[in-house]
């Protein structure tokens, strides 16, 4: 078996109600992917799943939660204890933009329960159960922000730096079990994060691109920056001091702003 159904029968998707996880659900489910589909909003993941079912007959299960509540958390691993899922894709994200004068300490450690301690657990929980099968994957997603502090979205590049770094360490720890783990670092994405966080990204990859760079790159890569503008980016300040990139970013982030309305919580 090739693709993505050797991860099968079942994949779970966080964040499946927009953006780059509703496009990856849309392509696993193309591909004969039973769907889990986690995010918040009933509303939006019962009309994705009634469309998955009817164009591909692939089975669908809703999980409403807030990844930011250790509770949502609870009933995602105690929800899909029964599937034999193969594949976990945690691209449920929440930025903020502003400096820390700007932000609210609530906003920002909401950010870090859904960027990092949702995405530890669940990482966590799942790579036991992928172990135990003796094989799956793990895809994480970080960004091109997380390689560097940026100025103006400092809390939310230094959650993507965790993700990065979290999955490159769990790459050698799961290999030796059958477990492929995927960094996803993206660029700018034309979903509805960039208008939720007061950003105007003007040309941004789309969702779809992601979604395709991402399945294509299982199993092949350990990480992968998807569409051209986040490999231009990517290659434009990799060679550069880190203190440089940051100094770039930061006025890259502002300017966004500037083109922008105020700044406000996004989320993925």
């Amino acid at each position: 078996m090739t693709g993505t159904l050797r991860y099968g029968p079942w994949a779970l998707v966080t964040g499946a109600s927009d953006g780059i996880g509703r496009a990856l659900s849309q392509q696993l489910a193309a591909q004969g992917l039973n769907v889990v589909l986690v995010a918040r909003r009933r509303d939006a993941l019962a009309t994705l799943a009634t469309e998955l079912s009817t164009l591909h007959g692939v089975q669908t299960s809703v999980l409403a939660v807030d990844l930011g509540d250790a509770v949502g958390v609870d009933v995602v691993e105690q929800q899909t204890r029964t599937l034999d899922i193969g594949l976990v894709v945690l691209a449920a994200g929440f930025g903020t933009t502003g400096t820390v004068l700007e932000t609210s300490s609530a906003d920002e450690m909401d950010l870090l329960a859904v960027n990092v301690a949702a995405v530890m657990r669940l990482a966590h929980t799942f790579s036991s159960r992928l172990a135990d099968r003796g094989t799956g994957a793990l895809v994480l997603f970080g960004s091109i922000v997380g390689w560097q502090g940026v100025p103006g979205q400092a809390n939310y590049a230094a959650s993507k730096a965790y993700v990065q770094s979290l999955a490159e360490g769990l790459q050698g720890e799961l290999r030796p079990f059958g477990v492929d783990v995927l960094a996803v670092a993206p660029g700018p994405v034309g979903s509805g994060f960039g208008a939720r966080a007061g950003l105007d990204l003007g040309s941004a990859t789309s969702p779809d691109t992601v979604a395709r760079s991402t399945l294509a790159a299982l199993g092949r890569r350990r990480t992968v920056v998807p569409g051209l503008q986040g490999k231009f980016l990517t290659a434009a300040l990799w060679s550069l001091p880190r203190r440089w990139r940051s100094a770039i970013l930061s006025r890259v982030i502002s300017g966004m702003r500037r083109r922008s309305s105020a700044s406000r919580p996004a989320a993925e």
